[in-house]
């Protein structure tokens, strides 16, 4: 049994409101304005006071507060109202690409020298097996609950697919995750979501091309253009420059002509010059910035970098905040409340078997992850955020399809309540669960 989309998400509406088709005409509002600095200004700063206290200790997460503001000054008290802005569905799409690039440079930089050398077998079974199947569960299970055609519901999908890096990054970087956890279920995590924020990339354009395609001209397409040009290129073009820049940096600093601060704003303008580049070029500039980011480390990494890795970190922590109280202050609250009871269900349902399941199904080809709790933490940890609004937001400018804004969306906020709710319990939970262990197999005196 499915549930009819409403009239006004059907095909042709622009991101599901009337005030969704406002076009840029060159001014903003001063007061408007203003109001959006003191906004972000204020919430970097205050959860900046705190984020030692909200990381280690406190239920709620930094992106989850972040969405509530969002949500309260939005939809709850219609303080800001984005519409004023511009036209929301580029200013969504591209501030989601520029957090995406400034978190995955964070990833990367965060990784082990040669990690993906070392552990590729089990990036391959989480990307070529589970990823395949995180994309066919949720297709189905938006297929089943909402009355959609097929290829609709794969490019929803889709865009909910992959691991968001940058609320995954929330997760594992705090110091009781660090203390907590193995580095084994942080690092592959996060190895994961760099990659398959890229990778989704295909997912999400086969269906778009199949809907506005014959299956020939598609696939054709999506073989030679997306997958060759886009993918393929977007990896050397990293390659290239994350080699490159990283020589530079080797030759510069065996000469004194740069100043070690300068490496914080090295790794930052190369993110960006490589997400633009690539742009240019043809290619994916999300896939490109995280190789960038794995060859440029594997040029300069090491453990004198420590203290700079840790600084960018904690640039792309507070960078990343301002993008979920924009996802708030858009949320299309009253969309939700239209799709009814079938959207809550689809939303758990996402929850609970997009990625879990297939975690455990895999086991065997995971010896990373030996215990149960292990795996038990990378299958539910697997945040949809900020890469899903940057896919939705292009599968909507191509398409025209609201619903895949509405659904998607839900899924969000969904899963940054979730995760954000339950990563200091999980935590806590997996360091008890680790000390009683210790506790039995430990010789008693």
């Amino acid at each position: 049994m499915g549930l009819d989309v409403p009239h006004k998400l059907k095909r042709g509406n622009n991101l599901c409101g009337q005030h969704f088709r406002q076009e840029w005409d060159g001014s903003v509002e001063m007061d408007t304005l203003n109001a959006a600095l003191v906004v972000v200004g204020g919430l970097v700063l205050l959860l900046g006071f705190f984020s030692a206290y909200i990381k280690n200790r406190s239920v709620l997460s930094l992106p989850l507060l972040a969405l509530l503001l969002g949500l309260l000054l939005g939809p709850g008290l219609n303080v800001l109202d984005p519409a004023e802005w511009g036209h929301q569905e580029t200013i969504l799409e591209e501030a989601a690409r520029l957090t995406l690039a400034i978190g995955l440079m964070a990833v990367a930089l965060r990784l082990p020298r040669a990690y993906l050398k070392r552990h590729w077998r089990a990036l391959l079974v989480l990307l070529g097996l589970v990823m395949p199947l995180m994309w066919i569960a949720s297709g189905l299970l938006t297929y089943l609950l909402l009355d959609v055609p097929i290829l609709l519901a794969l490019l929803i999908g889709a865009v909910i697919t992959p691991t968001d890096p940058v609320v995954a990054s929330s997760l594992v970087s705090g110091e009781a995750a660090k203390d907590t956890l193995p580095d084994d279920d942080r690092h592959l995590l996060s190895a994961e979501s760099g990659i398959n924020d890229g990778l989704a990339y295909l997912l999400v354009l086969l269906p778009i091309l199949l809907l506005l395609n014959s299956t020939g001209t598609a696939l054709e397409h999506w073989l030679s253009m997306t997958l060759v040009r886009e993918i393929i290129g977007g990896v050397m073009v990293g390659i290239a420059a994350g080699y490159g820049a990283g020589r530079l940096l080797e030759w510069c600093e065996h000469r004194r002509l740069i100043e070690q601060p300068s490496f914080l704003s090295t790794t930052i303008a190369l993110a960006l010059l490589v997400l633009g580049g690539a742009k240019l070029l043809g290619t994916n500039g999300v896939l490109a910035v995280f190789v960038a980011g794995i060859a440029f480390d594997q040029v300069v990494g090491g453990g004198e970098r420590a203290q700079e890795h840790k600084v960018q970190e904690s640039v792309n922590q507070f960078f990343s905040l301002p993008i979920f109280t924009l996802f708030g202050l858009m949320a299309p609250v009253q969309e939700w409340l239209d799709l009814g009871w079938p959207l809550l269900v689809l939303g758990l349902g996402v929850l609970l078997f997009r990625r879990l399941p297939f975690v455990f199904l895999a086991r065997r080809a995971l010896p990373q992850l030996p215990r149960r709790r292990d795996l038990l933490f990378l299958g539910w940890f697997g945040p949809v955020g900020v890469s899903a609004m940057f896919y939705a937001m292009l599968a909507l400018r191509k398409t025209q399809e609201p619903v895949v804004w509405v659904v998607s969306s839900l899924v969000i906020l969904a899963s940054i309540v979730a995760h954000g709710l339950s990563a200091t319990p999980f935590v806590k939970w997996y360091g008890r669960q680790t000390a009683a262990q210790e506790g039995v197999q430990s010789p008693r005196h």
